[in-house]
Parts: C-alpha cells; sequence; structure tokens
C-alpha cells in the first residue's frame, strides 16, 4: 500500500469468477473504506492480464497501483514501473521479484483468493461484514470441505444456503454466450449479503436469473454428448456459446474415475478450442498436459491452473496435434 499513489486510483484485475469476482469486490470495497479510491477491470473471455494488449491498456490509464486477483502469476509484472500486488492460488508460472506475491499455493488447505484478499483487506478497513463474499469463493472453488473456519463462520451467519445458491447465480454469467460478468460484479459491490443478491431487491439479479436460465439449457444438452475413450483419456466433444466445458468435465469426473476427462468446446470462442480437464484419481493434470504439450500452445492459455482442475485453449491446428497425441483419430480433429 505504500509504494501505490494514493492520489490515483488504484486498478483491481479480477478473474470473472465467483472466486475472482468476489476477490475484487472485497478488494474494492475495503480500499474505498480507507480512504484510497479503486477501479476493478474484469478479464473476459480470451483475455490475459500479461498480453501485450492489456500492458497497452494500462499504460493509457492513469493508476497509482495495481492489484491482481485470481489471475494466475508469472515472473514479470502486467506492466513494468508499476507498483503491484499480485493475490492467487494457481500453480505460479514464475515469482515476480518486481511485485508482491501473496500465495495460497503450497498450503494446506489451499486458500482461495477470495480468503487471501479477505485477509488482506482487514489490514486496511474493517471488513468483518465482507466475510460472506469470501465464503462465496471458498464455495466456488469447492474448498467447501477443506475446513476453513471463515466459511463455518459465515456458514452460521448468512446460511448455507444462501451461499451456495449465491455462488450459482454469481457464476452464471461469465458462463451464459454473453460472457459479460458486469451484472455479478455490480450485485457483489453494493449487496450486503447473498440474500441481497438472490432477493429480486437489484435488478442485476434478474439479469443474472436469465444467464443461469440459459446455461442450464445449454448443460442439458451437454449431459447428453457421450465421452470417446483412448487409453487413459476420456474426450467430450461440445459445441456451445455457453461456457458449459468445466462443469461437463467435472461432471464425468465422478463417473469415470480412472480417466482424464477432457471436455473440449468448439463453440466458445470462434477460431479456438476451449477445454477442462479433470480427474476422478490424484493425476497431476498440469504435468499431463505439460507432457503432452503441442506445437502451437501458448504456455499463457494452455495447461495452467491447478493439478486436479487445468484445462486451456488451442488454436483448431494445435488441438488436432493434441488429440493425436493422445491416440485420438482423423474422426474427432475439427476444421482448421
Amino acid at each position: 500500500m505504500a509504494a501505490f499513489n494514493a492520489t490515483r486510483p488504484v486498478l483491481i484485475l479480477g478473474h470473472h469468477d465467483a472466486d475472482g469476482l468476489s476477490s475484487a469486490a472485497i478488494l474494492f470495497r475495503a480500499l474505498e473504506r480507507s480512504g484510497q479510491h479503486a477501479r476493478v477491470r474484469l478479464l473476459g473471455r480470451g483475455e490475459n492480464a500479461w498480453s501485450p494488449e492489456m500492458a497497452s491498456e494500462l499504460r493509457a490509464q492513469d493508476i497509482g497501483g495495481l492489484i491482481l486477483a485470481d489471475l494466475g502469476t508469472r515472473a514479470e509484472p502486467p506492466l513494468a514501473g508499476m507498483a503491484t500486488v499480485l493475490l492467487d492460488h494457481h500453480v505460479p508460472t514464475g515469482v515476480p521479484e518486481a511485485a508482491l506475491l501473496v500465495s495460497g499455493h503450497g498450503l494446506r488447505p489451499t486458500p482461495t483468493t477470495s480468503l487471501l484478499a479477505w485477509w488482506c483487506a482487514g489490514a486496511v478497513a474493517e471488513v468483518d461484514d465482507l466475510l460472506w463474499l469470501a465464503a462465496l469463493g471458498i464455495i466456488g472453488d469447492m474448498e467447501e470441505a477443506s475446513g476453513f473456519h471463515e466459511l463455518a463462520a459465515a456458514r452460521e451467519r448468512w446460511s448455507i444456503t444462501a451461499l451456495r445458491r449465491a455462488v450459482s447465480l454469481i457464476n452464471a454469467p461469465r458462463r451464459a454466450s454473453a460472457g459479460d460478468a458486469a451484472p455479478a460484479l455490480a450485485l457483489l459491490l453494493k449487496a450486503d449479503g447473498p440474500k441481497a443478491v438472490l432477493s429480486g431487491e437489484y435488478p442485476e439479479t434478474a439479469v443474472l436469473q436469465a444467464s443461469k436460465a440459459e446455461v442450464q439449457e445449454a448443460l442439458a444438452e451437454g449431459r447428453r454428448v457421450a465421452p470417446h475413450i483412448r487409453g487413459e483419456v476420456a474426450l467430450i466433444p461440445l459445441h456451445s456459446a455457453c461456457q458449459i466445458h468445466p462443469l461437463i468435465a467435472q461432471q464425468w469426473k465422478g463417473r469415470l474415475k480412472d480417466k482424464v476427462v477432457i471436455a473440449a468446446n468448439t463453440g466458445y470462442r470462434p477460431g479456438w478450442v476451449h477445454f477442462a480437464a479433470r480427474s476422478g484419481q490424484d493425476t497431476d493434470l498440469i504435468g499431463f498436459l505439460r507432457r503432452h504439450r503441442p506445437d502451437g500452445a501458448d504456455p499463457m492459455n494452455y495447461g495452467n491452473g491447478h493439478p486436479q482442475a487445468s484445462g486451456g485453449a488451442l488454436p483448431p491446428s494445435a488441438w488436432n496435434r493434441f488429440l493425436a497425441g493422445l491416440g485420438f483419430g482423423a474422426d474427432l480433429e475439427v476444421p482448421a
């Protein structure tokens, strides 16, 4: 905080899932309470905090500091010379020397970024009333059974049912075809708890409900797709504008416990195959994807995340090489 320019706003870059959204909301609300103005910029489909395009966007802004929440870590900062804090819990691809890194990676249990944000925010403002936001991130990243006492406290105050329903709603817009999580963030910035998120008191709730209905319809269709199995890999090919591939992979993981489940979506973003990898065993998926990395895979978009929950995005030609390396035939290739 001391390195930030207090006369200029701090920019928070956040991921658009429940953990990233709740992290950004905690940080924004805490900074504003401390007297430090802040702004939030969510990263959407195909965007990366370390891309040249993002660096150009950041250089054009008059900001006094930068906070990255739930976006991974790299050896270099997104913008050289800018005071930067990174909060994250994924497997790092580098440790930045010119930025402050607050990481949950390697801790057991692994704290979500939202929990890290809540811990850090408590150093600059009173944030006890924002604990429900940290709970959303814990539940959203499937760490509900990890034993965090903060989640137990949130259950007592706000009810686990309301928290779970709020997570489902907050996650919906980034999964919908429009991929716009801004209404979810707007709701988290003004709601005083999960029941306010659900109540319909704010207009964003209706937007999120419509997104959820669209995703549920796409999921119902995706569940009807049968997997193709080669060796240790089960492939589920999908074509949907909705981000259903992580959900489909997660569901099949429980049924194909001895396989690496890969759900691949050719309809999510034009010109790319987005895929999610899950495993019901202790397979290190990051290591698995590293061993099978095809030519043309961009390290920024391939094989990051968690050992048991990884994935990425590949151009069609690289995807076809990836499939061939896994033992799948030309019948499952996509047009290059």
